[in-house]
């Protein structure tokens, strides 16, 4: 704050200027600010304090908008003024400005922000009602089809004949499971067609009937084979040959995707040809053409397209309308034009013929050795080790020896898979790896295909990184796997709970490095026909924000900071010494002065003592972590063993109610844990250092804390129950389609918002040895569009708009039915036409389409 003391600086000389500096000192409460001292370096502001500026700046009629973007570009008032009085009065420029939309698009981010009439508290119950209804019988069905087929299975004589029924009974269960989802979806269904129908109704308890049996099907599990584009076709989806899709978002409105010939989409790809929009569901086309390339971590939104040989980078959008020509490249959030080529891997030679023996081999690997040999084995297991034969024939309830066979029973599986899981991920995959040769491109489908996608799927396990993360068995652990780690300096914290890579012996972390959550190195590159694996490597003295995809071809070196969602960059000089923010990235502080004030708690012998502290409480942490789940694995044995006890009375009911009661189980007890482990308080404001016990009961609270059950509830009123119960402050009849808050006791929801997929609303940040967390709050009837990411300490007011794919940094303030997007996000134009006028908009507003 020297600058302002020294008041070393002349006064405004412009108007805009004045007004600005007057705006900036009420924020940082001085009485005079410099018009050339910078936001950063020398007022010591940093991007919460130059948010609430930005808020501020905005509700002044006589001043021009800015964004943070703006800020960081020009971080003096001099400069400042000078480009917003350039600037206007020109918009932000429109996401469809290339090409203008069709006259038919929906609603979208751009359109009226006129907040849907709410849907009454009546119909939002009975259709959780239904709901409920609807998932009690079809767990019935699947419990009497599990029941009866192990007591088949059981009646074998001789381990032969167990085989065979088993391979015969997987062979039936399989079918059954991938055909019904497609029989249900054109029965209740037909084919999609482009509308909108309101929430909560009928035609929504239909699409969510269809939705919830795609997405559960079991050839999900075969992204990224031809088995997967086969299923999509049988649900309506138009697919030309060779296309391969490696994303695990099942698409839903299928009928209304077009792909066409040797397309490649990368894996993490939100494309579900609808979304959700104040109060109605909207479903739209996406058209891509032959041999398109979509990268990792996008999202298309309805309504888009993209032309024959066209390319969209990672971490990019494609917002409603927007169109990319044959043969062109886009990148940013939303997409732009680039000159830069993500085709990074030649073809190479991949007949229909070798994709047609891959699937079968997949099947065949599936019906005659992975289910049968699951289901013959626990047949086997549980009447030939004597632990877990109570499992079968279980004492009476009243009995202690029922509670004995269940205690042992579950420390014999829990401890058991957990060893030999870490046994499993160490040793298989190294060895697999001998047959990969890093930098040759291999076609898919062939055995080395196969060995990669093995190697993938191994060493990722979520289980393993929840344990160890947020802790300093992560590095031991992330070595164990195959990474390079250099010299570590141990933080305690150096990564969170959630690594993604396709190979981790090609992934490379430098000395002094930390990293947040949702980190995806991206070390195995695909085109339609081939694949390479390559060195990933990020430099020392890194800080990573949350949800970053980096690529094995990525231009930033030593000591850079890595903002949350940044689009690290492939092109151009390596970065040093800077920050990158946004999609398409540009240069920020790599750091301010306020978050140096812990320097010295991260050196010597304080570092020393506060690190061992640390690593104290975090093995304890892991310890309670291990004694939660081992007591909720122990009850649901209970529950298991009493449904068998059961079942000669009540039948497949009896297996169906405990399905239920396991699930009521698992919510309350981990509410329970959740609130526990914070002391049954709301979590508060926190601004301190990583080696403070404050951040280390931070941690022990995301890693005890457990929702892996509550996309169970994805669209239904149960995940407004369950938000309530978790501590947040969730208004009536809200839509949550998929969204995540870490701290639930921060957040507030207001009435008839709308949560679409895969969206966050995330209330804390830590930038090196600083954490920091603040509250959020959403207004009432407001859209948050699919993969949103919203920061700490942010207001959106009522019925605003927030574009798919944004990112809204901390401190923002959002006007009420203001529109905003982007990567940062900033205010975006009304520049889509409504869905109303449109010729099919009556027929398909009260159905999600029914028709051949």
């Amino acid at each position: 704050m020297s600058a302002l003391q020294d008041g070393g600086d002349s006064g405004p000389a412009t108007g805009t200027e004045r007004l600005l500096a007057e705006v900036l000192a009420g924020v940082v409460r001085v009485q005079q600010v410099p018009v050339d001292s910078h936001f950063f370096n020398d007022l010591g502001a940093d991007s919460l304090v130059m948010a609430q500026f930005c808020a501020r700046v905005r509700k002044r009629a006589d001043l021009p908008t800015a964004s943070m973007k703006d800020i960081y570009r020009h971080p003096t008032i001099r400069s400042l003024a000078t480009a917003l009085a350039d600037a206007a009065p020109t918009p932000v420029p429109s996401p469809a400005a290339e090409v203008p939309p069709p006259a038919h698009t929906p609603t979208a981010v751009g359109a009226s922000t006129e907040v849907a009439a709410a849907a009454g508290t009546r119909r939002f119950v009975i259709c959780g009602m239904l709901q409920f209804l609807i998932f009690l019988g079809y767990s019935c069905l699947a419990a009497l089809a599990a029941a009866e087929g192990h007591e088949w299975i059981s009646a074998g004589s001789g381990l032969f004949d167990v085989y065979l029924r088993s391979v015969l009974f997987a062979g039936a269960g399989f079918l059954g499971l991938c055909t019904f989802p497609i029989v249900a979806k054109w029965t209740l269904i037909g084919r999609w067609r482009s509308g909108e129908f309101p929430l909560w109704g009928m035609a929504y308890l239909r699409f969510w009937v269809v939705k919830t049996l795609i997405r559960t099907s079991p050839l999900r599990l075969f992204t990224g084979s031809p088995l997967y584009v086969l299923y999509l076709r049988a649900l309506g989806a138009r697919i030309g040959k060779g296309v391969t899709i490696l994303s695990h978002t099942i698409p839903v409105c299928t009928d209304l995707l077009t792909i066409g010939e040797g397309t490649i989409i990368r894996k993490d790809v939100l494309l579900s040809c609808y979304r959700a929009h104040a109060g109605v569901i909207q479903t739209g086309p996406v058209t891509l053409g032959s041999n398109v390339l979509v990268s990792e971590h996008t999202v298309l939104d309805i309504e888009t397209s993209m032309g024959d040989c066209a390319q969209l980078g990672h971490a990019s959008s494609l917002h409603t309308g927007q169109r990319v020509p044959d043969g062109e490249r886009r990148h940013g959030s939303p997409a732009q034009p680039t000159e830069v080529d993500y085709r990074t891997v030649g073809p190479a030679d991949c007949p229909t013929s070798k994709r047609t023996a891959y699937c079968a081999l997949q099947l065949l690997n599936l019906l005659v050795v992975y289910l049968p040999l699951a289901m013959g084995g626990v047949s086997v297991l549980l009447t030939g080790v004597p632990q877990l034969q109570g499992l079968l024939n279980p004492k009476p309830v009243t009995s202690p020896a029922f509670y004995a066979d269940a205690l042992a029973t579950s420390l014999v599986l829990f401890f058991g898979s957990l060893l030999a899981g870490l046994l499993v991920v160490g040793i298989v995959p190294r060895v697999l790896n001998r047959a990969i040769t890093p930098g040759k491109v291999y076609p898919l489908y062939g055995v080395h295909y196969g060995i990669q996608r093995a190697i993938a799927l191994m060493t990722n396990r979520k289980s393993f990184n929840t344990l160890f993360g947020d802790s300093s068995g992560i590095v031991h652990y992330l070595r164990y796997l195959g990474y390079d780690l250099s010299r570590v300096e141990q933080t305690g914290s150096n990564f969170g709970t959630e690594v993604q890579h396709e190979n981790p012996y090609l992934s490379a972390v430098g000395t002094g490095t930390m990293i947040a959550d949702g980190l995806s190195l991206m070390n195995a590159d695909f085109s339609s026909t081939s694949f390479r694996v390559s060195r990933t490597s990020i430099g020392p003295r890194n800080f990573l924000g949350n949800r970053i995809a980096y690529p094995s071809r990525g231009k930033t070196g030593d000591n850079c900071l890595l903002a949350t969602k940044v689009m690290v960059p492939i092109d151009g000089p390596v970065r040093e010494g800077v920050g990158l923010l946004g999609s398409p990235s540009f240069e920020i502080p790599r750091t301010v002065m306020r978050d140096s004030r812990f320097n010295h708690l991260q050196t010597g012998d304080e570092l020393r003592r506060r690190l061992a502290a640390k690593n104290r409480h975090n093995a304890a942490t892991a310890g309670l972590y291990l004694l939660a789940r081992l007591i909720h694995f122990f009850v649901i044995t209970l529950i298991t063993m009493g449904a068998v006890d059961l079942y000669p009375s009540l039948g497949a009911l009896a297996i169906a109610l405990a399905s239920v009661l396991a699930l009521a189980f698992t919510v309350v007890y981990f509410a329970l844990i959740e609130r526990a482990s914070t002391g049954f308080k709301p979590q508060k404001p926190l601004y301190c250092s990583i080696y403070e016990p404050a951040f280390w009961r931070h941690e022990r609270f995301w890693k005890l804390a457990s929702i892996d059950y509550i996309q169970v509830f994805d669209g239904t009123p149960f995940k407004n129950v369950i938000w309530r119960l978790l501590g947040a402050r969730i208004g009536k009849r809200v839509f949550d389609d998929g969204c995540f808050f870490p701290e639930r006791t921060l957040v507030t929801i207001g009435d008839d918002s709308t949560l679409n997929a895969g969206t966050v609303v995330q209330c804390h940040s830590q930038e090196d040895g600083a954490f920091k967390s603040d509250c959020s709050a959403v207004g009432s009837g407001c859209t948050l569009g699919v993969g949103a990411f919203v920061h700490y300490g942010v207001t959106i007011g009522h019925g605003a708009v927030l574009a798919p794919d944004s990112f809204l940094m901390k401190g923002e303030e959002i006007p009420s039915r203001a529109q905003w997007g982007g990567n940062p996000a900033r205010e975006m134009p009304d520049h889509i036409p409504h869905l109303e006028g449109r010729p099919e908009h009556n027929a398909a507003h009260a159905s999600p389409a029914r028709g051949n």
